[in-house]
């Protein structure tokens, strides 16, 4: 009888493993060899590593932690995240998605920590009302799962909001790529010779994917990481070698959580706009494995991120959701095994653990990093089109997509300072190009019937056309 369960546990790890057999409508996958996921495993890791290491040190810098403290958010990063991608494509939504630390997160929390210092609020009560926003943020995502409100969530955030979220989302990252290309990370200048590096690495992943296939395409990004971290080292000085030992778990050290009901407020809103995330991430998944998601697909992503998130305000780190990006990565590398991310994760989570890992990879120059995830998420821009395909514009309709994206961008290019004549409640949502986007298009979809105006262009169209025939 043991034998037979012991066979039976040893075939679910190997059709899980190996993407075999289906679940929940999931189609049977072209297989790679093992080798070559092995490599995609590390492609995956690389990938985690580029989207995440800067995360904690741009928070660790607004927030004024020690470098010990910095140190430790990182390592806390690499496990965290690794276990989250792991979890995700085994119970989660079971695809090849990177579970990490949110994008929107990140900008909202830079915003509400520059924009309170400069009011003279106190470092720990910044930091302890994002920790308690953040909890409270978690738990009400983990409750979106619990209850299975996904379907309603998916009705406010229908085509067109997802396009928005795209559209926005794409140009808020490739400008943050773009500035750690030229060196703006380090300065207020544009390094010329580390910005013309990064312009040549950029170039080289692109001629890559253009110009050939198989697995020199589908590894583009992983040779255009080695590639350029080779020539930084022969032409820039390198970051030397500093071990450290694993520290154990610190509890808040953003500060004991606190309750400014401004912060805590704009963090609710956040993380349910980020809840798109998980809603667009899932719904482009669809579109590359050719399968519906179920409810309960849904339902276990929700719970997974709004657990992470409430762990990110416990530990210090930005709360977490499904990367959209990682559909521009899939695209680029045309691997969509589960098994690729889940070596990834693994690979990911050691670096967290064994000290000398963590610490050689933390060398990574920014701007190969950034030069290369360029690259990776022009595709986002695609997906943002496509979602809009079978919707029919006109000179009317047009403003549910020009309004919400173009006084996205907008805000997203004015000065920050130009924002703190509005009480300090309210200046981190009005402030960030990106949520105000969102929410002007859920309004616009939600409030108008842009049906009706469609049809009466249609019809005056129609009416002019009839008009001219008769002329003639």
């Amino acid at each position: 009888m043991s034998y037979k369960i012991e066979n039976k546990l040893c075939l679910i790890v190997y059709l899980l493993l190996t993407d075999q057999g289906t679940l929940e409508g999931e189609i049977i996958l072209e297989k790679h060899s093992i080798s070559t996921i092995t490599l995609a495993g590390f492609q995956w890791m690389f990938f985690m590593f580029a989207n995440t290491v800067v995360i904690p040190l741009s928070i660790g810098t607004v927030l004024q932690l020690s470098q010990q403290e910095i140190s430790v958010a990182i390592q806390y990063s690499f496990i965290v995240t690794g276990v989250a991608c792991i979890l995700q494509s085994l119970i989660g939504h079971r695809y090849s998605l990177m579970e990490g630390q949110a994008g929107l997160w990140w900008a909202i929390i830079l915003s509400i920590s520059t924009s309170s210092l400069a009011i003279g609020m106190e470092l720990s009560v910044i930091g302890g009302s994002l920790a308690a926003g953040i909890i409270l943020s978690g738990f009400i995502t983990t409750l979106i799962g619990v209850l299975g409100l996904g379907d309603q969530l998916k009705k406010i955030f229908n085509q067109v909001v997802m396009s928005v979220v795209l559209f926005l989302l794409s140009s808020q990252l490739i400008f943050v790529f773009l500035q750690g290309m030229i060196g703006l990370y380090d300065g207020d200048e544009i390094i010329l010779p580390l910005a013309g590096l990064s312009v040549v690495i950029a170039l080289f992943v692109g001629w890559l994917q253009l110009n050939f296939k198989g697995l020199i395409s589908n590894f583009s990004i992983l040779i255009g990481i080695i590639v350029g971290w080779i020539g930084y080292s022969f032409l820039f000085e390198t970051e030397q070698l500093t071990l450290s030992t694993f520290q154990g778990i610190s509890y808040f050290p953003w500060g004991t959580p606190s309750w400014e009901v401004g912060i805590i407020v704009t963090c609710i809103i956040a993380g349910l706009i980020n809840t798109t995330n998980t809603i667009v991430s899932l719904k482009e998944a669809e579109q590359l494995y050719h399968t519906n998601t179920t409810k309960q697909q849904y339902k276990r992503s929700f719970i997974l991120s709004g657990f992470f998130t409430s762990i990110s305000g416990i530990i210090g780190l930005v709360p977490y959701a499904p990367y959209i990006s990682s559909i521009g990565f899939l695209q680029s590398t045309k691997i969509l095994e589960r098994s690729a991310i889940i070596l990834g994760g693994f690979f990911f989570m050691l670096l967290g653990f064994v000290p000398l890992f963590s610490a050689l990879f933390s060398t990574l120059p920014i701007s190969v990093g950034c030069a290369v995830l360029l690259v990776a998420y022009f595709p986002l821009f695609r997906s943002a089109m496509r979602n809009l395909e079978g919707i029919h514009f006109n000179a009317k309709t047009n403003f549910r997509i020009a309004v919400p994206v173009l006084l996205g961008l907008a805000i997203m290019n004015l000065p920050a300072e130009v924002f703190n004549s509005f009480p300090h409640t309210v200046r981190p949502l009005i402030s960030n190009g990106l949520l105000m986007g969102i929410l002007i298009s859920i309004v616009l979809e939600h409030t108008v019937n842009w049906s009706k105006y469609e049809d009466r262009e249609d019809a005056a169209g129609t009416d002019s056309r009839v008009g001219k025939s008769r002329d003639l």
